[in-house]
């Protein structure tokens, strides 16, 4: 119910709420340092509760119920939608986990919970955008945001520094070009992979090109593995942090083959081993198209029948402990680790260098940091080209054995920016950084610090769709 106001009564009620919604903007606009934003609003609120000299809520004094009682309810529509939008822009704001790249630690289904204000939310660089959507309009397509207003990146203190090991989300650096009818593989991996010129032409494949700012871009979840400054190298799927080798996260997986003695495994039992229906592919073992495949796995095959047989063959993804427990059952004969893919299988970054990196063996590569300064080169320039044209913003060109930053001959390059690299859990089927490149700080979204829900999707709701071992749960760090 709203309070019918009297043009000249100032009650204390009034005073109260007077003081509480200015105590709470000057809490507010110290930490976002603008002073103009708390001068407007300690103004709007003294005249709302005190002087009264504009009639905000006019609709009070209408002979008309349904508009009385119409306006009351668009007035605590908008101030809901204001309020939820600041908790969304500024502290905390749901996700889902759509894809397996962060599998055990995070499942498909988790809906998370995630902390803009552990490392200091950002302004936003993109203000004029619809609340409580991200880029587009739901069921249109159309983008939910105008560019005619845009502001530098600037993000408020937190209360702690992004550290190596953290879940991480964050806005998809190749996500700046966006074909509208291929999201995945990313703009830059289809140019590489068809031409630029298929790919703006094209659009009946490819659809529209559009570009998106850096905080209307999608949202990715990884894990943190790589620190600006640090070299970083994975060596035959072991990460490798300034000549360290890092200890495995609890629950991350590799894919495998696995060959059983010729029966195979019931639904129940790779459902209790934690093994997701999407991930299992299932090859039979006298399939002479696969034989290939066998042989050069170095399978045993059963050679007492008249034609050699493989028996049943099953690719999935496994934990060590998963991997552990398999090992051990009685109708597996041999378990091996999938090969490292070739390059037209696993696109590495940067595209187009001939590193000869892989997925599984990757680097080393120098993460940009914020004040460092690399020399220039040729055969190193494909590491940092998108990081000097794309993230910060200069003109870069390459003209015989000079290499031109705004125009200018340039040997050396000091970054503006901090920058990290971002790996998932489930490595072996996990786009990251070994695919389109590194994080830049201002990419950054927050934390996630609770799963608020899981939904199984290939089980009924009541029958294991709900995961109430997931419920309240605090996302697995290192």
């Amino acid at each position: 119910m709203h309070r019918k106001i009297i043009p000249g009564t100032v009650t204390k009620r009034d005073r109260i709420s007077f003081v509480l919604w200015t105590a709470a903007s000057l809490a507010f606009c110290l930490w976002l340092g603008n002073w103009w934003l708390f001068v407007l609003l300690l103004l709007f609120f003294f005249d709302l509760y005190i002087s009264r000299l504009i009639p905000w809520r006019w609709w009070q004094k209408s002979q008309s119920k349904a508009v009385r009682s119409t306006m009351s309810l668009i007035e605590d529509i908008v101030v809901v939608l204001i309020l939820v939008s600041v908790l969304n822009l500024f502290f905390f704001q749901m996700f889902k986990i759509p894809t397996s790249s962060l599998e055990k630690t995070n499942l498909v289904g988790d809906h998370l919970i995630v902390s803009k204000v552990n490392y200091g939310p950002r302004v936003p660089m993109t203000p004029l955008a619809l609340p409580l959507v991200h880029n587009q309009i739901p069921g249109t397509g159309a983008k939910s945001f105008s560019e005619a207003i845009k502001l530098p990146y600037r993000r408020l203190k937190g209360f702690e520094d992004i550290k190596r090991g953290d879940i991480v989300v964050f806005n998809f650096p190749a996500g700046d070009t966006v074909p509208t009818k291929v999201l995945n593989p990313d703009y830059y991996t289809l140019v590489s992979r068809y031409g630029r010129e298929r790919i703006w032409g094209d659009r009946e494949t490819f659809g529209e090109i559009i570009y998106r700012p850096v905080d209307m871009r999608d949202h990715y979840v990884k894990r943190l593995v790589g620190m600006p400054g640090d070299t970083l190298q994975v060596k035959a799927n072991t990460l490798i942090v300034n000549g360290e080798p890092r200890p495995w996260p609890k629950e991350a997986q590799l894919n495998y083959f696995v060959q059983t003695k010729g029966g195979t495994f019931s639904s129940d039992e790779l459902d209790k081993l934690g093994i997701s229906k999407d991930d299992i592919f299932v090859l039979d073992g006298s399939d002479p198209n696969y034989l290939p495949l066998y042989r050069a796995l170095r399978l045993e095959p059963d050679t007492t029948g008249s034609v050699p047989s493989y028996g049943m063959v099953y690719h999935f993804p496994l934990t060590r402990g998963m991997l552990a427990k398999l090992e051990k059952h009685s109708a597996v004969k041999k378990i091996v680790v999938e090969p490292d893919p070739s390059p037209d299988q696993f696109t590495t970054y940067p595209l187009g260098a001939d590193f000869g990196w892989t997925r599984d063996n990757y680097g080393p590569i120098w993460i940009p940091k914020k004040g460092a300064t690399v020399k220039l080169t040729r055969s190193n320039l494909p590491l940092y080209e998108r990081v000097i044209r794309n993230f910060e913003g200069h003109a870069l060109e390459v003209k015989g054995s000079d290499i031109l930053i705004d125009g200018k001959p340039a040997s050396e390059y000091t970054f503006g920016m901090d920058y990290f690299f971002m790996m998932g859990d489930n490595r072996h089927n996990s786009a990251d950084s070994r695919a389109w490149g590194f994080v830049p700080e201002d990419h950054i979204v927050g934390k996630p610090i609770l799963i608020w829900i899981s939904i199984d999707k290939n089980k009924p709701f009541f029958k294991g769709g709900f995961r109430w071992d997931r419920f309240l749960k605090k996302p697995s760090a290192d």
